[in-house]
């Protein structure tokens, strides 16, 4: 245990606690991006993927059991991710000191600040996305599953047909892959891809994968508001 407790108070303990549950956010993008495509194969097929997840585990467990669960444990990893880039944060500056701070700030402060805002924004979202796409509380016209069957492909398609919110979603999925850019990079570092071989191949992974992601994302609201995809 105690091992463990100085293993979680090292700056490497929290660099790794962060590059893991960044990467389980990762793995989760490339899912819940897969996963919206579908909407190009239209409302039935949506549909069913919907169903999908409302009944992973069933009858051994009642539906959306297992996807609660992974939604827990994805706001757990989010919660941890954050809380561990406070503390890498807090403790960098305090052990750069006043005088390299300003030097420091010269050079990179836009960069620091776009990932701390960014990730402030990133907090923001993940919040509204629940509210909006999960629940339906900020939803103008949700539709809760019913006897008759899932509305997943309705609840998509009117909840970013106004600007505003698409436009939203965008933003916010910019933000999301610049912070992934950047976290794949670090994630890599992290986890030893120093090899002079594939060193110079870090930041033009990242750079794909984040791309990919952003594109494969804003590519629904998009369409809903060309009106490619419409109820």
């Amino acid at each position: 245990m105690r091992r463990v407790v100085a293993l979680y108070q090292s700056t490497v303990g929290k660099k790794v606690l962060m590059a893991v549950t960044g990467f389980i956010w990762f793995g989760f993008l490339i899912g819940h991006m897969t996963g919206n495509l579908k909407a190009f194969q239209g409302a039935e097929k949506y549909n069913e993927y919907a169903e999908f997840l409302r009944h992973i585990g069933t009858p051994l467990v009642p539906d959306y059991s297992l996807l609660w669960v992974a939604r827990i444990g994805l706001l757990v990893a989010l919660g941890v991710h954050i809380l561990m880039a406070v503390q890498l944060w807090n403790r960098s500056n305090r052990a750069r000191g006043e005088g390299y701070t300003s030097k420091e700030n010269l050079n990179f402060s836009w960069a620091s600040s776009l990932m701390r805002w960014g990730g402030v924004l990133i907090a923001v979202f993940v919040v509204f996305h629940i509210l909006h796409m999960t629940t339906g509380t900020l939803h103008p016209d949700f539709m809760a599953p019913d006897a008759e069957g899932h509305h997943a492909y309705h609840n998509l398609v009117a909840g970013l047909q106004s600007p505003l919110v698409a436009g939203f979603y965008i933003l916010a999925l910019a933000a999301i892959c610049a912070h992934l850019w950047h976290g794949l990079w670090s994630l890599m570092q992290t986890l030893g891809a120093n090899h002079p071989k594939y060193k110079h191949l870090r930041r033009p992974v990242a750079v794909v994968f984040a791309l990919v992601i952003f594109l494969g994302f804003i590519s629904v609201p998009v369409s809903v508001l060309a009106g490619i995809l419409s109820r």
